[in-house]
């Protein structure tokens, strides 16, 4: 083969290559050009999907509500689950009933304490010391979490100390507030305070800088001042969540009683579970957990309802 057919055939290829490379050239100019002049490239089209059937049921469908019906039923079942797993415990002997006694016998057990009266009583003192501890805790943590949540001088300050001192366990201070309080009530309300002031402050916090700043820049722009801004936009857009770290941090205050009144308690539901575990009575420490858990759902449903009537568009 001559030089000279060789290069015919080349030259061709040489041109595609480098119309090629132009085509690219100016596939990028024109890329360049609108990313500098802020359009958006021309992204390649979705892939077509099918949708969800028309028939798909809504218990397994992302955020959709479902029948009344079938929330009562998943409800009762939350319950009768675990209550049949361990009537079925009980009955295969898989456990001593001295470790796991039978529901009939925890039954008794809590029915001889409410005849006693020795139920009603350890249930309002364990009570009175939850409503004032975790009380005080709400009054100092919501107002300071409001503070700094809505300003940044107010977040630089308090939280760092605050983010330090959540760490550290309220159990801790147990020996420091027997010697400043003595073995009173005062030494036990303290115990909860501070194992549920920090973390309320914080959520609080989290909670009002979740506020919109469009919603603020809003009520600027029609004349509204900086008290008026914080009464009437940040604390009620607030308040909802407000609530559900309330109710989140109640919880954590009920796990604190327990601790609370082993300083030197002669009554309450934590004084009571350990004078039970010291003569290994399972059955009246099942019982008293059962009305701490439940007192604590009922809790938990007065604060969800309070939520849905002061801030029905949250729900």
């Amino acid at each position: 083969m001559s030089t000279t057919d060789s290069a015919r055939r080349t030259a061709p290829a040489d041109e595609a290559e480098a119309r090629l490379l132009d085509d690219e050239q100016r596939l990028a100019d024109a890329q360049e050009k609108r990313r500098r002049s802020g359009a958006r490239p021309d992204w390649s089209p979705l892939p077509r999907r099918a949708g969800l059937k028309a028939g798909a049921s809504p218990l397994f469908s992302l955020r959709t509500p479902i029948p009344a019906r079938w929330r009562w039923t998943l409800a009762v079942l939350s319950f009768a689950i675990p209550l049949l797993i361990w009537v079925t415990l009980n009955a295969l002997g898989v456990v001593n009933p001295t470790f796991l006694p039978t529901p009939v016998a925890v039954f008794e057990a809590g029915l001889k304490m409410a005849e006693s009266g020795e139920l009603f009583s350890d249930l309002w003192a364990t009570a009175q010391r939850v409503l004032i501890g975790f009380g005080l805790a709400v009054l100092v943590s919501v107002p300071l979490g409001i503070v700094m949540g809505t300003f940044n001088a107010g977040l630089a300050l308090f939280e760092p100390v605050i983010a330090m001192l959540r760490y550290l366990p309220a159990s801790a201070f147990i020996p420091l507030l027997m010697i400043w309080l003595g073995l009173g009530e005062p030494s036990k309300i303290a115990v909860l305070f501070l194992g549920t002031v920090f973390f309320n402050t914080l959520m609080t916090a989290d909670v009002v800088r979740g506020v919109p700043r469009s919603l603020i820049d809003v009520s600027y722009t029609l004349g509204s001042r900086r008290g008026e801004v914080l009464r009437k936009v940040i604390i009620p857009h607030s308040l909802p969540g407000i609530i559900d770290a309330i109710r989140v941090n109640a919880a954590a205050a009920w796990n604190f009683v327990v601790v609370a009144e082993l300083i030197n308690a002669t009554a309450g539901l934590g004084l009571r579970i350990m004078r039970a575990q010291r003569f290994t009575q399972t059955d009246r420490i099942f019982a008293l957990l059962i009305v701490i858990g439940l007192l604590g759902l009922v809790i938990d449903i007065a604060l969800r309802q309070l939520r849905t009537r002061v801030g029905k568009w949250a729900v």
